[in-house]
């Protein structure tokens, strides 16, 4: 169960975080919610995985939702066909109750977290966050 000062020390860290790191978050957190789908449906908690594979509906729309259509160019093109593909294989899945749907979307997250994760870590990323948020403080003070 959540403890309030998990749930403290969870809102902290996401109202706290660059946006590379949040695109790591909520993909781990889609995960997480996938593999739990995943162990409902085979302890035979159907409803349990419709939660858990609602809330990763939910995550994946909220990341297609943040994408940068002007700025992204082919990759956030690509990331959201890849990121309605998902959605619609997961409902797929959620229909015909076949686990395989949840493996090959777990697998697609995991590989997307894997490649947000190695560049989030490196020096040009933090560097391009720091004035990123200089700029954003500037631009603050001057409105």
């Amino acid at each position: 169960m959540n403890t309030y000062g998990q749930r403290q020390y969870q809102h902290t860290q996401i109202t706290t975080v660059d946006r590379g790191r949040l695109i790591v978050l909520l993909y781990e957190g889609a995960i997480k919610f996938l593999r739990q789908a995943r162990d409902c449906s085979e302890a035979g908690d159907l409803e349990g995985k419709s939660n858990n594979i609602n809330k990763a509906l939910d995550i994946i729309n909220e990341l297609n939702q943040s994408l940068n259509m002007t700025e992204g160019g082919d990759l956030a093109q690509n990331l959201r066909r890849l990121y309605l593909f998902m959605s619609d294989y997961l409902l797929k899945g959620k229909i015909k109750k076949d686990l395989h749907y949840i493996d090959d979307v777990l697998r697609m997250l995991t590989s997307l977290n894997s490649a947000w994760n190695e560049v989030v870590s490196r020096p040009e990323a933090q560097e391009a966050v720091q004035k990123n948020e200089k700029k954003n403080v500037r631009a603050q003070v001057t409105v």
